[in-house]
Formats: C-alpha cells, sequence, structure tokens
C-alpha cells in the first residue's frame, strides 16, 4: 500500500509539523512531586520522537498544584520553575524534527480526595528530608482507606453533582472568583509553555476533565454566566482561549482535545449529558474563538470504554465522530479513533475523517510505529492489542511510585537501555512458545545469541491461543505474530510439535537455556467429583476441544477467564457462574467488568457470589455460603468448567536445573501472572545471560 499520505506536512497554525502522526497525551507516571521533567521521561518522549511521530502531545500537565493535581507523577506548568525542564524536554523533541505541544489540564470531580492539597505539602516536604518519597509511598494504603470511607477533602467541579464513577470522590461547586483563578492560571501556564519554547497547548476538554465538566449539563448545574446555556457552559474555555491569545499572541497554536459526544446512550441512559449534534455546535463555536485545531474525543470515565477501548472494540467505530466535525470546521481535525493499521490510518486521512492520526497506546507499544511504516516495514510493528494494561499499571504503581508499562513493549520506562551485542552466536534454548519465550528468543538474537525455541505444540501462542479465542478477542492473536516475526527477524529458530527432554536440550550444545513453559489449569482433586467427565477447564472449552450445546453449564470462577468461558458459551446455553467472593470478577480492571458482564447480561448469565463449590454430582452442583451459617445450595447442570486459576508448569526445569549451567524460569512457568509480567521478565533474564 501506498503510504504517502501519512507523510505529507501539514500545519497547525503557523506550526508546520512534518508528517500527519500524532503522539496523543497520555499519562505513565515518569515525573516527580514538583513537575518537572525527570531523565526518565524525557527519555519515553525522546525514543517516540526519534521513532518518527511529527508532534508529540505530553501527559495531563497541571495548572494547578492544590485541586488540580491527578497524580505525583505527572507533569507541571503552575509555577516558573516548570520552565526550564519543559524547555530541556523540547529541546529533545525538536532534535528529532518533531513539534511538541504541552497539554493543560485540571481534573476537577474526577480527582481523588488524598490528592487535595497533598502535592505542595509534599514538594517541601520531599526538598527538607530526602527518605520522605520512600516514606509517602508506605502510607498511601492508608489514604487509600480514608477516600473509601470519603474521610479526606472534597474535589472540585463546576457544581455539586453526582460522583463521578471512576474516582467516587465527592465534589463540591467552584465559587466565582474560584473559576476566575483557575482560568488564570491556564493561561499563565500557557505562557510558561511559550517561554520554555514548546511549539504550542493543548487545552484537554475531554474525558470528564473540569474543562468538559463546565461543557455537560450533567455536571454543570450552575445558574450564573458559567452554566445553563451552551455558551454559557462553554465560557470557562472560552475565557481561557482569549486569555491565551491576548498573552502569547496570535501566532502560538491551541488545540482543543474535546468529547463531542459524552456517549451516555451506549450504557443504557440515553439524554444523559450531551451527544454529538451538541459536541459538533461546539466544535464550531471553538473555531469561532479562534482555535488552531480540534482533536476529536469522547465519552468521559462515566462511560470509560467509549474513549479508552478495551480489545473487544472494532477499530475505527468513532471515526464518523472525526467526519462529523471536519464536515463542520475548517481547521485540522486531530483523531485517535482506534486506529491499529498504517493501512486503517491513510484511509482515514484519504477519506476525510481527520486531518492528522493520533498514536496513543500504539506509540507505548512501539515507539518506532512511524518510522516502520516510513521506511516501508509496517510488519515489524508490534501492535497494540488493547488490553488497558498501560492505564491499569499507572494507576496502581502510582500508589508505589512507579510507573505504567505495556504487555508488548518491556523497555516502557527504560527507553536509556541499551542491549549488548555480545551473544558471538552462542546457542540458547527456550522451551516454550508463549510471550516469555517468544520476546526472550527477540532480545536474545539482538544480543547476537542464536536462539532455539521448542514448542510442544503446532504453533507459537500458548496461553495467548486461550486469550484470543473468546468473541471479539482476536487481537491476542497480533501479540503471537508481532513477537513471532520479531524472533524470526532476529535470527531465531523454530522446533514445533516437540516436547522438550534433557537429552533433546543437551543435543544442541546451549550456553544457556530458559524455561519458559507456562501453567495448566487447576482442577482440583479436593472438590468431591471433579473428576467426572463432565467437568471441564476453561482451555478445553476455549480451544474447542470440548464443544457443548443447549446444556445448563455452570461456571466456578468469575476471573476473566471464566467470565469470557461463560461468553463463549453462552450463546449455545444456559450459563451461571459462581464466585466465591462478594463480587464478580474481583482485582479485575474494572473496564474489562465493564465490558464483558452486559454481554452476558444480555444472554441471561446468573451470577451468584459468596458462594463456594464443595461437590459435583453427574446433574447438579453443591455450594455453600462463604459467610457464617450461610445454607448448602443445590443447583442444577449438565456441565461444570472450573475457572480456579493455573498452576505453573516446570517439570522439565526441576528435572534439568542440576545438570546444567545458565539455566532459567521464567514467565509463567516461574509465577503465574499477565503478558506484561512474561515480556519483562525475559528482558530481565536475558539482561542476565
Amino acid at each position: 500500500m501506498d503510504y504517502k499520505k501519512l507523510f505529507e506536512p501539514m500545519k497547525i497554525g503557523k506550526v508546520e509539523i512534518k508528517n500527519r502522526i500524532v503522539m496523543a497525551p497520555m499519562l505513565m507516571g515518569f515525573g516527580q512531586f514538583d513537575g518537572t521533567v525527570t531523565e526518565k521521561m524525557a527519555d519515553y518522549y525522546e525514543e517516540r520522537a526519534k521513532g518518527g511521530a511529527g508532534l508529540i502531545i505530553t501527559e495531563i500537565t497541571r495548572v494547578n498544584d492544590v485541586t488540580g493535581a491527578s497524580a505525583f507523577g505527572q507533569l507541571s506548568m503552575s509555577h516558573d520553575r516548570n520552565i526550564d525542564s519543559a524547555k530541556m524536554l523540547a529541546d529533545r523533541i525538536h532534535k528529532h524534527g518533531a513539534k511538541l505541544f504541552i497539554q493543560l489540564h485540571h481534573p476537577g470531580r474526577q480527582n481523588l480526595g488524598l490528592l487535595i492539597g497533598t502535592v505542595p505539602l509534599s514538594i517541601g516536604m520531599d526538598k527538607a528530608f530526602p527518605f520522605y518519597n520512600k516514606l509517602l509511598y508506605t502510607i498511601v494504603p492508608v489514604g487509600k482507606v480514608l477516600m473509601e470511607k470519603h474521610i479526606v477533602p472534597r474535589v472540585v467541579s463546576p457544581s455539586k453533582c453526582e460522583r463521578s464513577y471512576f474516582a467516587d470522590s465527592v465534589n463540591k461547586a467552584l465559587s466565582a472568583k474560584q473559576i476566575k483563578v483557575l482560568i488564570n492560571q491556564f493561561i499563565d501556564a500557557a505562557e510558561r509553555v511559550q517561554k520554555s519554547g514548546a511549539d504550542g497547548v493543548e487545552l484537554h476538554a475531554a474525558h470528564g476533565y473540569l474543562i468538559q465538566q463546565f461543557l455537560s449539563p450533567n455536571t454543570n448545574k450552575r445558574t450564573d454566566e458559567y452554566g445553563g446555556s451552551l455558551e454559557n457552559r462553554m465560557r470557562f474555555l472560552l475565557e481561557i482561549i482569549a486569555g491565551i491569545r491576548k498573552r502569547c499572541g496570535k501566532d502560538f497554536p491551541i488545540i482543543v482535545r474535546l468529547t463531542v459526544d459524552e456517549c451516555y446512550s451506549f450504557i443504557g441512559k440515553k439524554g444523559k449529558g450531551y451527544d454529538l449534534a451538541e459536541g459538533v455546535k461546539m466544535a464550531k463555536r471553538l473555531e469561532q474563538a479562534g482555535i488552531d485545531a480540534i482533536d476529536v474525543s469522547s465519552a468521559a470515565y462515566d462511560t470509560f470504554n467509549y474513549w479508552l477501548e478495551p480489545t473487544s472494540f472494532k477499530c475505527g467505530w468513532r471515526a464518523y465522530m472525526a467526519a462529523e466535525v471536519k464536515k463542520n470546521v475548517s481547521i485540522p481535525v486531530l483523531a485517535a479513533n482506534l486506529i491499529r493499521s498504517p493501512e486503517q490510518a491513510v484511509s482515514q486521512l484519504k477519506d476525510g475523517v481527520q486531518d492528522f492520526v493520533s498514536l496513543g497506546r500504539p506509540t507505548i507499544a512501539d515507539p518506532h510505529w512511524v518510522q516502520k511504516v516510513e521506511q516501508g516495514r509496517p510488519e515489524d510493528i508490534k501492535r497494540c492489542i488493547c488490553c488497558l494494561y498501560c492505564i491499569e499499571s499507572m494507576m496502581n504503581n502510582a500508589y508505589k511510585g512507579s510507573h505504567g508499562k505495556c504487555s508488548v513493549n518491556p523497555f516502557v520506562g527504560r527507553e536509556a537501555l541499551e542491549l549488548k551485542k555480545d551473544g558471538d552466536g552462542r546457542t540458547v534454548v527456550i522451551v516454550g512458545a508463549g510471550p516469555a519465550g517468544l520476546m526472550s528468543a527477540e532480545l536474545l538474537g539482538k544480543r547476537g545469541f542464536k536462539p532455539i525455541v521448542i514448542e510442544k505444540g503446532k504453533q507459537s501462542g500458548g496461553q495467548l491461543l486461550l486469550a484470543a479465542a473468546p468473541p471479539d478477542k482476536e487481537k491476542f492473536l497480533w501479540c503471537i505474530e508481532d513477537l513471532e516475526t520479531a524472533a524470526k527477524k532476529n535470527g531465531a529458530e523454530f522446533v514445533f510439535n516437540t516436547e522438550a527432554t534433557a537429552d533433546i536440550i543437551k543435543s544442541y550444545n546451549p550456553y544457556a537455556v530458559i524455561f519458559a513453559t507456562g501453567a495448566v489449569p487447576v482442577k482440583p482433586k479436593s472438590i468431591a467429583g471433579s473428576e467426572f467427565d463432565n467437568v471441564y477447564t476453561p482451555d478445553q472449552i476455549l480451544t474447542g476441544e470440548v464443544a457443548l450445546k443447549d446444556k445448563r453449564v455452570a461456571v466456578i470462577g468469575s476471573g476473566m477467564t471464566g467470565l469470557e468461558t461463560a461468553e463463549l458459551l453462552c450463546k449455545d446455553n444456559s450459563v451461571f457462574v459462581v464466585e466465591m467472593a462478594d463480587e464478580i470478577a474481583p482485582g479485575t480492571w474494572m473496564q474489562h467488568k465493564d465490558d464483558v458482564i452486559p454481554k452476558l447480561k444480555e444472554h441471561n448469565v446468573e451470577f451468584y457470589t459468596g458462594r463456594m463449590l464443595t461437590e459435583i454430582t453427574a446433574d447438579k452442583i453443591k455450594t455453600k455460603g462463604t459467610k457464617k451459617n450461610a445454607p448448602a445450595q443445590l443447583a442444577d447442570c449438565d456441565a461444570v468448567v472450573l475457572s480456579l486459576g493455573v498452576r505453573s508448569e516446570k517439570s522439565i526445569y526441576d528435572d534439568i536445573k542440576a545438570e546444567m549451567k545458565n539455566v532459567y524460569v521464567i514467565g509463567d512457568a516461574d509465577k503465574t501472572g499477565r503478558i506484561a509480567d512474561a515480556t519483562n521478565a525475559a528482558l530481565d533474564t536475558v539482561l542476565k545471560i
């Protein structure tokens, strides 16, 4: 395919962008208390500039430390002290011909009460006490408990309104005076961006953050000049734009990232908030206000999956929103639109859907996405599989003083790391072609070793083949394809349909051996009846080894494997799910639950929580309640699927580790976990060899 359209330059205001690829803003947590750019953060952004992005838009960058800090590791432009570090970042980005816009932001009601007033205190404490950083993250869990009980300060909002689904923080209305102060803080921050030498600003008026809260009648119930009519609801944003124009001049570019549809209709709440028709009116009014480009987005944290989509969503599903805005404005339109391939990107440019392609998660997964397309090797791209681990890990690690990670790119946060090329052709045998084995093979090849991958199955993939089996989860196959392609391009040799033995491994005279043999499903013998012929594990269902139809099926365990197995079964069977915990899918990232549970409910899947399986008979299961004195219950069923987790499979490793040198075990074979655990373990191990 001809990709030339992607590499045509285009201007935003008077700033020329060398191509049509934008790295979209995403918080990853590489910062520090005072919001200055850390070396790790600069490395992260510069790697994407090296990789060919024409424009880089930073993560959410605060303008206010007291009520507007969204994370301890966030970028800031709230003080003059932030100018020099922003200049350093801009200089590093500019070295590679890319432009830098800084996204200005305030979370409003989506903030966490724990962060109100905490950051200014932490900045001072960190300077006075070197041990403060470590101390803070030891007491944060206490803060989480206080948040759950709402014993923390209130967050701010245009008006007192319902709590955000995601943050669940109690909020209070901003006074008119506070609104004016915030407007000036946005303007001051924009002036600092200009002084830093960055090329422009983006105002974050999307995803339910403060500016968008003013735009929405769901969160803005004010009766003064900042509420009511559309013009009044837009006044906060319009006054920020006017102030930046006055302070920074007409040639300093302003982009507005705008939610054009809050997407409440997608979760059965039609009429709540605003829809695309009103979003287009906002876009037209913003053009009249003199902005230079509009970055079209959708939804808010209340409708999370409709702006940060999980795996099941179709690529380009929301392109119609950007297309509708583009029809109604004459300024450039940026949009993400769940673009995952250069073919899709070119098509949406040629079809007039948008002028710039925003790649967020794809540039986390592969910082050299653009460069690979330009060099005519798109097959080398490591595709984002929409697993959401980047945001899940970022949110979880923020409480530990760490950063977000990526399932397919273990170099996130380690961009400065260079692999030594000292393998000298020595052979390393890798047992298992799941993600841990495949990543090991690629990285060992890059170091100059000769990787030999022995896989007992007929193809690569391991547990990922099961992950890709439920409806609409085929993106997991991309991960297998891309990892195998990279391994082969770096010299890996594959031996399939072969059960590795000590003799086979020794026949290669390897310098080192890596066991990435994965895990196998648990089928506890302690459960009476688990040996019956009508009792299965998820892998038997997901691989198609067992096909059930017109059966009453009990799925025991409501982790994502259990729920996705239930989703595969429920179209042809009557299914119910039994969970020992008091909630479905305990500990699972909420976006995954929000994606799969409504689909299960559409097929009348029943859910029973707080119940433990104790016995299986030919046509029933017996459970007992987990609460004291809860009675036992019987439920009719024809088949039972035990989704009770997996255990590491490392018998070969145990047999051989004493006989050979340089023997390692990684991934699920070492400790069961996520894709990211496997790929990061592969990198850590390859560095040791």
